[in-house]
């Protein structure tokens, strides 16, 4: 059983739930830990959508760097692939996944909370990539997603800097999507997730797929991408479910079995 990192299941909503005192440091079993959750949210059918939280009063803060620093190039070597992989899993899972951030949210942390599909913060969250200040660069998917999602100019800004924003700023550069009080954080997650408990699973999966792997590409692939995964979905149950019900009932109504 995972020590530091549990998958709880709860009306369709998986929640990946990071409990390492006091700060969640992302110690190398807190990230294999994490990928057997996000693994487990993958494959469990329940879990029709996902939130990523460290609890209360922070999300994580970041590498446990007092375990890197014992680690020299060959041993980092050996790992950073693996480690990378760990800290990608949320972005590997094909349901709808938020990070739902209070307190601290840096180095890995933030890393952990970019692999997300959206990013909720309290707003006395503090969020960067602090990993310059130790005369490293983050490791963990940090420069790829945060230039992907914020664009190159202020992801070298604070690349460079190792400064923390705030929440207002962080809404703001687009880093997160909604600000709420911070007991509101979790809730709000669930909110935004519960919408997609009675959804298309194979769908929205599809439309995941279709714009992680567009951004990766060029435009006339990543159109070649969405044709495939548009007309892949003519294969499922639901499809059929769907449009039926639209030309019977209208829109929304469907009752989709997830086949």
């Amino acid at each position: 059983m995972a020590e530091f990192v549990t998958l709880e299941v709860s009306e369709g909503i998986g929640t990946i739930r990071l409990a390492r005192p006091p700060m969640n440091a992302l110690n190398r079993q807190v990230q294999q830990e994490l990928r057997a959750a996000a693994r487990e949210a993958t494959v469990n059918a329940d879990v029709k959508a996902v939130i990523v939280y460290g609890g209360e009063k922070v999300f994580a803060a970041g590498a446990d760097v007092k375990e890197m620093s014992e680690m020299d190039f060959g041993q980092m070597a050996d790992v950073i692939g693996d480690l990378q992989s760990d800290l990608a899993a949320v972005s590997e899972i094909p349901k709808p996944t938020v990070a739902a951030i209070t307190g601290y949210a840096l180095g890995g942390g933030l890393e952990v909370a970019l692999s997300a599909d959206r990013r909720i913060a309290g707003d006395n969250a503090k969020l960067g990539v602090p990993e310059i200040l130790l005369g490293v660069i983050p490791g963990g998917g940090g420069t790829q997603r945060l230039a992907r999602l914020i664009g190159p100019s202020k992801a070298k800004d604070l690349l460079f800097t190792g400064r923390f924003v705030d929440a207002e700023e962080a809404l703001a550069i687009g880093l997160v999507d909604e600000v709420v009080a911070p007991d509101d954080v979790y809730e709000a997650a669930r909110t935004w997730a519960s919408q997609f408990t009675k959804g298309a699973p194979r769908a929205l999966a599809a439309a995941k797929a279709a714009v992680d792997h567009g951004l990766d590409v060029d435009l006339g692939t990543g159109l070649a991408v969405e044709r495939q995964l548009f007309t892949s979905l003519f294969a499922t149950r639901d499809r059929t479910i769907g449009m039926e019900s639209f030309i019977e009932n209208g829109p929304g109504k469907a009752q989709f079995t997830g086949e």
